[in-house]
């Protein structure tokens, strides 16, 4: 396999397919000495199966370990840190990784336990998990989906997986696609299997699967960026990290140099277009928020929208870092708890917020009293009236 091509299968024997897919690409050959370590980074973004869309099918990484150790290669592991708000720990086990490591004997590293290493990152020093540089060859397998900050997430922002908590928190203060773009520097991705299997299009936890029943592979991060871009709908301009990678010489953003194979006879279905996230987004003054505080607030923003209510919501809701100390009316989040209306929790829960922001619509659309003022609001983390 070429560095600018794009391997694609289809089918729904998900296992198998993969590892056509690798024979096809000649992966064995690509990593040579079989005494390399060689590590497996999947999507386990919080504790969901991967039907939900938004976490990696463990029959893809079965067929990934399957392929390996049918070639002699024995020092594999797989790696992983969820998002902030969920312990990698129990998507482990709840995405069905635990039942993997016991079965082909391949252990499993929780980054989230592992510390941090200044590495310095093209002008940017950023922190990486101390045991990722053990690594002698990296696969990463990520899942295709959107993303309601960065619009897509696959091959490059699934690195962020890789890094401490704390950094991840840094990496949303530092405004998300400049440190996206500089960890590839860090962390060097040698092979990339892309889970197109059923991802959600808006959502990075899932909940609105999409099935394509596809599995992509390629060798360079920042060309299969660069083709997800096309086929969410988006310009790759869109997706700012994706170029800024290309300029650093990660790989190359210019999709015209791909030459994408499609290795059966199913012909390629387009992605739907699905753009729930840009409306909601609407209502939302984000400053430096973390993926999960957001990625739990559109969801939820969502399930308000298809009960009729979220055109009822006037006030602007306030959300990330860039809030903490300052006062407002409307937030989400500890950051936020100088709000007079706020939300406690780090982060709180989709349910949690979509309870939280019906009760402050229903408040909100009640008369005021004889002097003009309202005699209740909603606070804290019970979601009741103060």
């Amino acid at each position: 396999m070429n560095k600018n091509q794009i391997f694609i299968r289809c089918g729904t024997d998900y296992k198998e397919m993969t590892k056509l897919l690798l024979e096809d690409s000649d992966l064995a050959g690509q990593i040579g000495d079989r005494e390399k370590l060689i590590g497996i980074k999947p999507n386990l973004v919080s504790p969901v199966e991967a039907s939900w869309g938004g976490t990696t099918h463990p029959e893809v990484v079965a067929g990934i370990i399957e392929y390996l150790q049918k070639y002699d290669f024995h020092k594999i592991v797989m790696l992983e840190g969820s998002w902030v708000g969920d312990r990698t720990q129990e998507a482990y086990q709840v995405c069905g990784f635990e039942a993997l490591s016991q079965k082909y004997q391949v252990p499993f590293w929780d980054m989230q336990k592992d510390k941090g290493v200044a590495v310095e990152c093209g002008g940017m020093t950023l922190n990486v998990c101390q045991k990722v540089l053990d690594l002698d060859f990296l696969i990463n397998v990520p899942v295709l989906k959107g993303h309601c900050q960065t619009k897509i997430t696959c091959a490059l922002k699934n690195m962020k997986g890789l890094i401490p908590n704390s950094e991840k928190r840094r990496f949303h203060a530092m405004g998300l696609h400049d440190p996206i773009a500089h960890l590839s520097l860090a962390i060097h991705q040698d092979f990339i299997v892309v889970d197109n299997i059923c991802g959600d299009l808006d959502f990075e936890d899932g909940g609105h699967p999409v099935v394509m029943n596809r599995v992509l592979a390629g060798r360079d991060p920042v060309l299969i960026d660069a083709y997800v871009c096309q086929m969410l709908h988006y310009q790759v301009w869109e997706v700012p990290y994706v170029e800024m990678a290309g300029k650093l010489g990660v790989g190359c953003s210019d999709i015209i140099k791909a030459e994408i194979r499609m290795l059966d006879k199913e012909a390629a279905k387009e992605i739907p277009r699905s753009r729930k996230v840009v409306e909601l987004k609407d209502a939302v003054e984000e400053v430096e928020s973390c993926s999960a505080c957001y990625g739990y607030l559109i969801p939820a923003l969502d399930r308000l929208r298809e009960e009729g209510l979220f055109d009822r919501l006037k006030t602007k809701i306030c959300i990330g870092q860039g809030y903490r100390e300052k006062s407002g009316e409307l937030g989400i989040g500890h950051c936020t708890r100088g709000f007079t209306h706020h939300l406690d929790g780090c982060p709180p829960t989709e349910g949690q917020i979509y309870e939280f922001l019906k009760e402050y619509i229903s408040w909100e659309m009640t008369p005021t009293s004889i002097g003009g003022e309202k005699q209740a609001g909603i606070s804290g983390g019970s979601q009741s009236p103060s």
